[in-house]
């Protein structure tokens, strides 16, 4: 089955598929070779489905794995359209970066939207699942939950278990089958939180909160710290945290500092310029090479 997206005149595919490392991260896979982005969607009760999305003139082209009626269809385009950030409006960022000569580039290759999974859930999971380790553990990891839990799509694949699947193992699964390390504790209660209804993690999409009272809500999930939280942010469409970590840390001394260490308030003065949209200024910055 075909369906198609039409898209903003300022998106780049590539340069959202590839804005961060989610997608290598299963259920995501990416055929660098012919840009093709793949994707596992549920689509309620039924099997989940494989979408395979490419880039076309003017719109995204989505095939998938198996004929889907109408309620299918429509939470397969939702979910793509969410994924690809095809409904955010980066016109104030443009229009904070265009005229300075150093990143002009990001508006001229439709750079700034950061490519996200269907749920917050999964991408509070998967972003727990980078803090202090190896981007190799992280994919261990995230696949270790993918295909031992994972529902089977027609096509052999698997989707990301929901917060009651992860809630329904024992905290023994985290460490044996994901090796989740210190981790198993945190990835355990935090799918008992939501799949009780204790946390809706959903809603801080829409939150009307402050975003430095946000980051109180999600620093109170074990397991999150500033890192986490302020990259979380940026998934949630709030750009004021830098989230800044060693790599990100190592690759402004290489891009602004002639190599040089630098502390962390001065990494934060340069990107001050560009107020609420700083954190998105910067993880631009230091990934324009990426493509």
């Amino acid at each position: 089955m075909e369906l198609k997206i039409t898209t903003p005149k300022n998106f780049s595919f590539r340069r959202t598929v590839a804005s961060h490392g989610w997608y290598g991260l299963l259920p995501f896979a990416l055929d660098a070779d012919k840009w093709q982005l793949t994707r596992v969607i549920d689509v309620g009760k039924k099997p989940p489905v494989t979408i395979v999305l490419t880039e076309r003139k003017n719109h995204v082209h989505i095939d998938t794995s198996r004929p889907l009626n109408k309620s299918e269809a429509d939470i397969v385009l939702r979910d793509a359209r969410h994924i690809l950030r095809l409904d955010d409006d980066l016109q104030s960022f443009y229009l904070a970066t265009e005229n300075d000569p150093e990143f002009g580039w990001i508006s001229e290759q439709g750079a700034g939207r950061l490519l996200r999974s269907p749920t917050v859930f999964e991408d509070l999971v998967k972003m727990i699942c980078t803090t202090n380790c190896s981007w190799a553990l992280t994919e261990k990891m995230v696949t270790g939950m993918v295909e031992n839990l994972g529902r089977e799509t027609n096509d052999g694949r698997r989707s990301f278990p929901n917060a009651e699947t992860l809630a329904a193992m024992p905290a023994k699964f985290f460490v044996d089958e994901v090796r989740a390390g210190y981790r198993a504790p945190y990835l355990k209660e935090l799918a008992d939180r939501v799949a009780s209804g204790e946390l809706d993690v959903e809603q801080w999409l829409k939150s009307d909160l402050p975003t430095s009272e946000l980051v109180k809500q999600i620093k109170g999930v074990k397991g999150v710290g500033n890192y986490a939280a302020e990259n979380l942010l940026k998934l949630l469409g709030r750009y004021d945290g830098l989230a800044l970590d060693s790599w990100t840390r190592s690759k402004f001394f290489k891009v602004r500092n002639n190599g040089r260490k630098a502390n962390d308030k001065k990494i934060a003065r340069y990107y001050a310029r560009f107020n609420e949209w700083r954190g998105l200024a910067l993880w631009c910055d230091v990934t324009r090479d990426w493509l």
